[in-house]
């Protein structure tokens, strides 16, 4: 382990500061703008920081501080690198007013707090915490309220985030990073974004909302001023494509809000001047007539009277019963429609038909189908003589 000693801050500067052969070590220390003292295992920052007075820039990332150095005396720090060590909680940083960058990603914080005074502060890096198993990043409200009108940029990645929420108060970010998190609702997302009107830069990548329909479409809806989404530019005619496909498409959901609205508002009426209730809905299966079972059709129920309806309807299960059935017109095979069957007379011997019974004649069967009977006309010239030129036994069938 290695403690920061004036030996180690002195060769922790770049060759723009090299110390001058006159000079003392007091001033030259006191000239210092900027330190490089990244990675070198530096677990303790003793009190000979105190000594660079107007240090602006200070490297300590990659070390193994457990906690924020005191640096009461170096109060015109603008950027402070602390990313990479074990630091577990954010603290003495009150005296640093001008305090515009602060990087903390890679270390044990659990909750932001501590910056009710940088009130300067512009950009916060707090990425890729090591939590304990099944916690999220905890914000202080207070921390976040002071810091509202001046940060800009927000890094919070990595850190098992399911909500943001709590940030919409940060109304001056204009770029914000929140990879590999666990946020999932949309319409939170959308609240937040209307609140951070100067967001132009924004990623995203890695939550489960990524893998929504239409995610990047809706979140530059979301966001009106956004430039660039999970690093990839966005064009003014997609943002424009994009504005006018939101607009129709709340055109057309306050049609329908309306349309349900008229309906509330009818059934509202109706309800007004029936008392309270709405009318009985009639069942249909309840509506039988004298026959059990049967339901009446519509267009019978219009055009005919109940009480002529039940009378044909018991006309014709009577018929039913005496075995009369009729039978549909049939096509012969000539191309001939038959007409409606009938009882056909013997014309010529009666004897033919005595052993057909009245029954039979009207049973339930069809009847046997038979050739239909063919006339003929036809005019002589000359002498004709029919008993010459005609049979005997066809004259009596001549008419």
């Amino acid at each position: 382990m290695v403690k920061l000693t004036i030996d180690l801050i002195a060769r922790g500067t770049s060759g723009y500061t090299k110390k001058k052969r006159d000079e003392t070590m007091n001033h030259y220390l006191k000239r210092l703008t900027h330190l490089y003292l990244e990675n070198k295992c530096i677990d303790e920052v003793g009190e000979d920081m105190s000594m660079c007075r107007n240090l602006s820039v200070l490297y300590l990332y990659d070390n193994q501080l457990t906690s924020i150095p005191a640096l009461h005396h170096n109060q015109f720090l603008t950027m402070l690198y602390l990313q990479n060590n074990h630091i577990s909680r954010v603290e003495g940083l009150q005296h640093l007013h001008r305090l515009t960058k602060l990087y903390l990603g890679g270390n044990s914080i659990t909750v932001v707090e501590g910056l009710e005074k940088l009130e300067k502060l512009q950009e916060l890096h707090l990425e890729n915490q090591s939590l304990p198993p099944g916690e999220k990043l905890l914000f202080d409200p207070r921390s976040l309220k002071a810091i509202s009108g001046s940060l800009k940029m927000l890094n919070i990645s990595g850190n098992n985030l399911d909500s943001i929420r709590d940030l919409e108060c940060l109304r001056q970010l204009s770029h914000f990073i929140a990879i590999d998190n666990n946020l999932n609702d949309m319409k939170e997302l959308a609240h937040v974004f209307g609140q951070w009107y100067w967001l132009t830069r924004l990623d995203l990548m890695g939550n489960p909302l990524c893998h929504k329909a239409k995610y990047r479409d809706r979140v530059i809806v979301m966001a009106k001023q956004l430039d660039t989404l999970d690093g990839k530019q966005i064009s003014e005619t997609a943002k424009q494509f994009l504005k006018n496909w939101h607009a129709n498409k709340e055109t057309q959901k306050q049609k329908r809000m309306e349309v349900l609205r008229r309906g509330e508002t009818f059934l509202d009426d109706y309800r007004g001047e029936a008392g309270g209730d709405l009318p009985p809905v009639r069942d249909p299966s309840g509506r039988t007539g004298t026959i059990p079972g049967y339901m009446m059709p519509e267009n019978i129920i219009k055009g005919l009277p109940r009480k002529q309806f039940d009378e044909l309807l018991a006309r014709t299960a009577t018929l039913a019963d005496q075995g009369f059935q009729r039978s549909a017109p049939v096509k012969a095979r000539s191309g001939l429609l038959r007409s409606k069957h009938e009882i056909v007379k013997a014309t010529r011997n009666p004897a033919d038909i005595t052993s057909t019974s009245h029954t039979d004649v009207y049973s339930g069967s069809a009847p046997p189908r038979r050739r239909p009977l063919m006339s003929v006309s036809f005019s002589v010239s000359g002498n004709f003589n029919p008993t010459k030129h005609i049979q005997s036994d066809l004259l009596g069938n001549v008419g």
